[in-house]
């Protein structure tokens, strides 16, 4: 067995995540998880469930009035989300 250079960890999983073509879905996932970052925990607390697919973000929340408001700083949050996540995949965000 040939002996390399040593790497961290977070460039194997770099490398195994691209060559098994899982960039979008990690991306995905990862906006999913820095959900309660970028909005905040009150905010949070009234999400109980959320979910990206084909780049759309589904939110669902417990309060209409709530829903209302995000609806109108929708272009903020997906902005927001994407610089967190480092890549422009979310396109849309639906609140239910």
């Amino acid at each position: 067995m040939k002996r390399t250079e040593a790497r961290t960890f977070g460039e194997i999983f770099n490398e195994i995540i691209s060559d098994n073509n899982l960039d979008t879905a990690y991306a995905e996932q990862r906006a999913c998880f820095l959900w309660p970052q970028i909005v905040g925990q009150g905010i949070n607390r009234l999400t109980t469930r959320r979910f990206v697919a084909s780049g759309v973000m589904h939110v669902f929340l417990t309060s209409a009035s709530l829903k209302n408001e995000l609806t109108f700083t929708k272009p903020r949050l997906i902005t927001a989300i994407n610089e967190a996540v480092g890549t422009d995949i979310i396109t849309d965000i639906v609140f239910h």
